[in-house]
């Protein structure tokens, strides 16, 4: 369950990452959470907490597009739902 997730996941990263209506720090934000959460030496959890951080930093950002936003909330649920199962 929490391979196919992740994948699911870092699928949504990265469309959110090639949607050139979202602001340039937006799509690299999503970059690196995708990076973070294909690391290798840490834990699921781990690499969860830190995307989760670094997604919850963006949503700060008053220029993000309605449709971004909610992209975002989208994923840190799909996220929050792997250190669950």
């Amino acid at each position: 369950m929490n391979e196919e997730g992740l994948k699911t996941v870092l699928r949504m990263l990265e469309e959110l990452a090639n949607d050139i209506s979202v602001p340039r720090n937006i799509r690299r934000g999503a970059k690196e959470a995708k990076e973070i959460l294909m690391k290798k030496e840490d834990t699921l959890d781990v690499k969860v907490a830190s995307a989760i951080s670094l997604l919850d930093e963006l949503l700060s950002d008053p220029n993000i597009p309605t449709h971004g936003r909610t992209a975002i909330w989208n994923i840190m649920s799909a996220l929050e739902s792997l250190t669950a199962s």
